[in-house]
């Protein structure tokens, strides 16, 4: 196993362990059986098939496309290429993530990361296995490596699994920084610049009378500046009392995991909320 998929594993599991110890890691709120088996199977099917196959996909598209340019990158500095991952990855996948909030058959394919009635690290690779073999970021990621940036995307990986774990799990890392006035500038930026637990629960909240939930925005997954930057941000530093989506038909473990395969609900005209201003 490579060292930054240890390096992953092992935060992952550490997010796990802090869940039990201190959550409800195995009684979430409302929990279902067929929550149990569509986190089990989207996370196994993502991790060990989908992710490796279309970065492998990747790669090989670029070597047919352009095969005297393996290792171009290679002489960039570090900076440079990590700057290439936020922008062909991160900043394609948040494009990715609102665009499957507003296209309705995009959404049969998103909707089981928010159809549980909880947040957790559980729910992380929580998505219809369609959903990732369609995400541009992957794909780019594996031209990118064919370019000569796979170290830096171990290093990248990383980072982003970190501040993704840590803003899905319901340890709120963040709010006993909150409440440390001198570390206020810093949180600022912070909560400006990457995912936090309360800014990506705004995003799984039930209810958008709440004032928090702010179901069409706060897309972000590494950077929650592509949000500031592009209009869809909301902060309050406050968490819903309720997640999931409003007045979503009842589905099943098979629909939430391989639809079209298997389709049981009928399709949505529009996302439960409108769309917010760019």
């Amino acid at each position: 196993m490579k060292p930054e998929a240890i390096a992953i594993l092992s935060i992952f599991i550490g997010f796990i362990v802090l869940e039990i110890i201190f959550s409800r890691f195995f009684s979430q709120k409302n929990q279902t059986r067929d929550d149990a088996i569509v986190e089990v199977v989207g996370t196994l099917m993502l991790t060990l098939i989908t992710q490796p196959l279309i970065i492998f996909g990747g790669f090989t598209v670029a070597s047919l496309l352009a095969p005297n340019s393996a290792g171009l990158l290679e002489n960039w500095h570090f900076l440079g290429v990590f700057a290439l991952f936020l922008i062909f990855d991160d900043m394609t996948q948040y494009w990715w993530h609102r665009v499957s909030h507003m296209v309705p058959w995009l959404y049969k394919l998103h909707r089981p990361h928010h159809n549980a009635n909880y947040l957790s690290i559980r729910v992380v690779y929580r998505n219809n296995i369609f959903y990732y073999f369609l995400m541009p970021g992957l794909w780019f990621s594996g031209a990118l490596i064919y370019l000569g940036g796979a170290w830096v995307y171990a290093i990248y990986l990383v980072i982003k699994m970190t501040v993704i774990f840590g803003a899905h799990s319901d340890i709120r890392w963040d709010a006993p920084l909150y409440k440390i006035k001198w570390l206020s500038p810093i949180m600022w930026l912070v909560e400006r610049t990457i995912s936090t637990p309360a800014t990506h629960s705004a995003h799984h909240g039930k209810h958008a009378s709440d004032g928090i939930t702010h179901y069409k925005g706060n897309f972000g997954n590494l950077l929650f500046f592509w949000d500031v930057l592009f209009g869809t941000a909301k902060i309050t530093r406050r968490y819903p009392d309720e997640m999931g989506v409003e007045n979503l038909p009842d589905t099943t473990a098979a629909e939430q995991l391989i639809w079209p395969l298997v389709n049981v609900t009928p399709m949505p005209v529009a996302s439960p909320t409108a769309e917010p201003k760019a």
